[in-house]
């Protein structure tokens, strides 16, 4: 099979994208792009493509090394094996959906994935803030049981490419909503908005790739608010346009926080989720969400609302 990566065809077309975009703003939502902002984001992918080239070659060995213990085998030709095809891609997206949740819940893994999250502006050069520090967590290793249940290592990262070429799109606030049999099924731009929000209520959700009904499996999805304007970025903004600093930033403060740390919650600070503190000085999304909802009264409606259809429930049961 000949080597394809469909990220490389896809490029001209993003870089269309953006332009469009810009033009759109310009006349309609000037404050979308910030050209200081986009410059980063575009630094950011040029970066991760070179750390990637660099960092990538023993996620690439261990695929391999993994591939020849393989449970079953499509052949010699199984490229040729076309049903293979759609459900190594929605199995792969369930990966992605995975080790998505463990990048905002895993410090460690949070110190790379927080570089795409960086930005307060929410536009389709967002989408170009991939980490330059991801094989160092070794997220990779997620996709391994895919490799094991003998779906090939190029075949993988085909279906990761398509993956990656999806979630661009839906980084942008021109498309409010998608036809609601759509928003159903699919991640769009109104689920992702969600997801790289501050708002409190939207801390840590919708993680999907492709397919949003993984958060609603999961109980990990939020729908948009029309009556809440949404707040881009990380809880504790960056404040500075820096490369370097963007993307290292939370790999320095891990590392002090552990140096710092009493030995006996060392290990919990690249461990445990982002925010998490030995003594209460800081707080988790989790935290945050809980506090909202105790300000705001949202918890006890939802429990009122559960206590509600429990009643009717039981109340149909009887009769």
């Amino acid at each position: 099979m000949p080597e394809f990566n469909p990220v490389q065809y896809a490029v001209p077309l993003f870089v269309i994208a953006v332009l469009a975009e810009m033009i759109w703003a310009k006349f309609r939502a000037p404050q979308a792009y910030e050209p200081k902002d986009t410059l980063v984001s575009l630094l950011f992918g040029l970066g991760s493509t070179v750390a990637g080239a660099l960092l990538g070659g023993f996620a690439v060995w261990a695929f391999f090394a993994a591939y020849e213990f393989r449970v079953f085998d499509m052949g010699p030709e199984w490229w040729a094996v076309w049903w293979a095809w759609p459900v190594c891609f929605i199995l792969d997206d369930l990966k992605y959906y995975w080790v998505h949740r463990a990048g905002h819940r895993i410090r460690w893994m949070w110190a790379a994935h927080v570089n795409h999250h960086s930005s307060q502006h929410y536009n389709l050069s967002t989408a170009l803030r991939q980490t330059w520090t991801g094989p160092l967590t070794f997220g990779f290793l997620f996709a391994v049981p895919l490799v094991l249940l003998g779906f090939h290592p190029v075949m993988i990262a085909i279906c990761g490419g398509f993956n990656l070429i999806y979630q661009f799109w839906i980084h942008t606030e021109a498309i409010k909503r998608m036809p609601r049999w759509f928003e159903a099924v699919m991640n769009t731009p109104s689920h992702h908005r969600v997801h790289h929000a501050t708002n409190p209520r939207y801390l840590d959700r919708n993680y999907a790739g492709v397919f949003i009904v993984w958060d609603k499996l999961f109980g990990t999805f939020t729908p948009e608010v029309d009556d809440e304007p949404i707040r881009y970025g990380i809880v504790k903004q960056l404040g500075s346009f820096n490369l370097l600093w963007a993307v290292f930033h939370e790999w320095v403060g891990m590392i002090s926080d552990i140096l710092r740390a009493p030995w006996r919650h060392k290990l919990s600070y690249l461990l445990r989720e982002p925010g998490w503190s030995h003594d209460g000085s800081r707080e988790t999304s989790d935290m945050i969400r809980a506090r909202w909802e105790q300000r705001t009264g949202r918890g006890a409606a939802l429990q009122n609302s559960v206590a509600d259809q429990n009643r009717i429930a039981g109340a149909q049961e009887a009769a």
